[in-house]
């Protein structure tokens, strides 16, 4: 961790009928490796593609054929766990976890039960109010993903696309160190960001390369500490997994039904049944879709086809130098060396585009307001128009030169904004327009004590008032910007109204 101070958010608490209740909480969260091809094939991960048109022999489950490793697969797992501050194991295995899926043509899936290729790690996760959860994660392991079954085509049949099949997931088991609804969902986005960053999985939760399985337990209070120290789940209620979320929203909501409905069953004398459940956002339930299964049910044995996986350390070293600047310490080196805030940092380390845009505006400037442009006048049109920061009219340099004409006194706030405005919808650079559209400030001191002068002997009776009550003194500032068009310079104006004001 990095060397932060925060304080631990406490529990949710949810009141029952008889008793108060807290959370516990524990995601897999699913996320596809970004790799051109699958993981024990070279069939092409494409999303978006024809119907079975990514399909390799392997894939469909043909006879004869053998799963290869792809390399790449296994690197961006180590490269994820380097990233999550894990252990990385030299020595991993695959395993067959067999059962019956439609569109899974082998009737197993090739998983990591045993010996998976990242052990224990951590994520920090902030929650915007000077408290942060250290999520402590169990294990990552490499497995294929199933095909994808479609029955709103025909109302007699079912279809089947396995370009999905064999696809590289990473499955990131966290410890049940989560306590709430809210972190649940900043878990996830914390999460995705960091693989963002390293440049493993790219996090979009729409197309199904994240997703979620939430596990939810209840316990009363001072249950939890208990568990804490003697690491015995007896401590623990009976937990429930929530399978397949793909929602920030829908995880909160899932996991909040979830945990009234096991209060209702403890509180009337019932006993919570180990089980996967599916979440319906429209009827706001969760209902049952199987029988929780334990290892033994899946009738787990190593994969006979796949020699155990050995890596070499000077191997992983040689990823972990490769690894970038990652989330947290981003956040801190943009406080310390652009003396921002913390809430302006999280928003600017957000996404690495992001990040990028930011760090070449602030360059050799003053970081707040660099900070105060890109997130304020920048961020706010791109939202507006519904667009990235990699689409931006406004380029770097752009904004940077916009800062630059501020500094300079060469035009003042109010005009830059206009400056912006024709920067970003023309693309034209700030300075061309300042000396083009005749947009410079004025800042002859002589010309505008002339405009101070002419408005102040125009408005005999606004001068006796302001001599009586100063605050009136913006009245006659406002005039003379108004009447310079706006290019007089502010502070300039201000200084001569309140001196002649004062005579």
């Amino acid at each position: 961790m990095l060397d932060l101070t925060y304080d631990t958010p406490k529990p949710r608490v949810i009141a029952g009928a008889k008793h108060d209740w807290e959370l516990v909480i524990g995601m897999e969260v699913h996320a596809q490796v970004q790799s051109n091809a699958k993981l024990f094939s070279g069939a092409s991960t494409k999303f978006g593609a024809e119907p079975n048109s990514n399909v390799a022999f392997v894939d469909a489950a043909m006879p004869g054929m053998l799963p290869v490793i792809n390399e790449y697969c296994v690197e961006q797992a180590v490269r994820t766990g380097l990233g999550l501050k894990a252990e990385i194991n030299l020595k991993s295995a695959f395993d067959r976890k067999n059962y019956f899926y439609p569109d899974l043509p082998q009737g197993y899936q090739i998983s990591q039960l045993y010996h998976p290729i990242v052990g224990e790690g951590e994520v920090l996760v902030e929650m915007g109010d000077g408290t942060a959860r250290l999520v402590r994660i169990e294990r990552i392991h490499m497995e294929q993903d199933a095909g994808k079954s479609i029955h709103d085509m025909d109302p007699n049949m079912s279809f089947v696309d396995l370009n999905r099949t064999g696809v590289c997931l990473m499955e990131i088991v966290s410890r049940p160190d989560i306590r709430g609804p809210e972190e649940a969902a900043a878990y996830l986005a914390k999460l995705r960001q960091i693989l963002r960053y390293l440049g493993t999985c790219n996090g979009d939760m729409q197309s199904g390369a994240m997703r979620a399985d939430v596990n939810v337990s209840i316990c009363r209070p001072g249950q939890y500490e208990k568990y804490h120290e003697s690491q015995d789940f007896s401590h623990l209620g009976t937990r429930c997994e929530i399978k397949n979320m793909n929602s920030m929203r829908f995880i909160q909501q899932a996991i909040e039904v979830e945990a009234r409905r096991q209060i209702a069953i403890v509180e009337a004398g019932g006993e919570v049944v180990q089980e996967t459940r599916l979440f319906d956002p429209d009827k706001q339930e969760t209902r049952s879709m199987r029988s929780k299964e334990e290892a033994h049910d899946y009738r787990y044995f190593p994969d006979p086809d796949l020699l155990p996986l050995e890596i070499e350390q000077a191997w992983v070293d040689g990823i972990a130098a490769t690894l970038p600047e990652l989330p947290d310490a981003k956040k801190a080196r943009f406080i310390s060396d652009f003396g921002i805030s913390d809430y302006d940092a999280s928003v600017l380390t957000a996404d690495l585009d992001s990040a990028g845009y930011f760090e070449q505006v602030a360059r050799d400037r003053d970081g707040k307001i660099a900070a105060n442009w890109v997130i304020n006048e920048l961020f706010g049109r791109l939202k507006k128009d519904e667009k990235d920061i990699a689409d931006s009219p406004v380029s770097p340099a752009h904004l940077g030169g916009i800062i630059d004409l501020i500094a300079s006194d060469a035009i003042s706030g109010k005009i830059a904004k206009d400056v912006f405005e024709i920067s970003y919808t023309t693309g034209r650079d700030p300075a061309e327009i300042v000396e083009t559209e005749g947009m410079r400030q004025v800042t002859d001191t002589g010309a505008i004590e002339a405009a101070v002068d002419q408005i102040i002997a125009a408005n005999p009776d606004q001068v006796a008032k302001a001599r009586e009550n100063p605050k009136l003194a913006g009245w006659f500032v406002g005039q003379v910007m108004k009447a310079t068009g706006g290019k007089a310079n502010p502070k300039a104006v201000n200084e001569l109204v309140a001196k002649k004001l004062g005579g």
